[in-house]
């Protein structure tokens, strides 16, 4: 059983399943060949390669534990990888993997917009959002003045910012791909 600590400030705890290669050569690990598997921490939203243990067989939209104790299938996390680096298949899960995660972790994102700060003097950090305006940042922010808000259904109705949770996936999605013009979430 995986730790249920806290997350570790430099290594992923548990990690979505998104491409499995049988009998492959890893990209990260000269010599090492076996089952790989590519997939998003859900912490840190690292890409990574792993090798899975002789006779694991973890599937896409799996969620296994990959932290130092309690790993089951898992032989080793052989290292992080690029999105460039990442097969078409894992790169076709990545949306779904990043919509899984934001959708269990709501606490923590929810926090985030109740604790989101400026970034410059002219730009706030809720302004990351997709399709989020300066003027919607600003009401978002007017409204967590006056109470926090607790769920996305009550950023959308306080704050009117329709599909909170898929606005922060997009924004952690552009993050990892390298399309976001600053990274909040998915460490490099």
């Amino acid at each position: 059983m995986c730790a249920a600590g806290g997350q570790s400030k430099r290594y992923e705890e548990h990690a979505l399943v998104l491409d499995v290669r049988m009998r492959a050569r890893s990209a990260t690990v000269s010599g090492r060949e076996g089952t790989m598997v590519t997939a998003l921490g859900d912490g840190r939203f690292t890409l990574l390669e792993i090798m899975a243990s002789d006779g694991a067989a973890p599937r896409p939209g799996q969620r296994i534990c990959i932290g130092r104790e309690g790993r089951d299938g898992v032989e080793a996390v052989l290292g992080r990888i690029r999105y460039a680096q990442a097969s078409p298949a894992a790169q076709a899960e990545l949306r779904g993997a990043v919509e899984k995660i934001v959708g269990y972790q709501e606490e923590r994102f929810v926090e985030y917009v109740n604790a989101a700060g400026p970034l410059t003097q002219h730009v706030h950090a809720l302004e990351m959002m997709p399709g989020v305006s300066k003027a919607q940042a600003m009401d978002m922010v007017e409204e967590r003045q006056e109470r926090k808000f607790s769920s996305y259904r009550d950023i959308e109705q306080r704050a009117g910012i329709e599909g909170a949770a898929g606005r922060i996936a997009q924004m952690v999605l552009d993050e990892i791909t390298g399309e976001a013009r600053t990274r909040l979430f998915a460490k490099p």
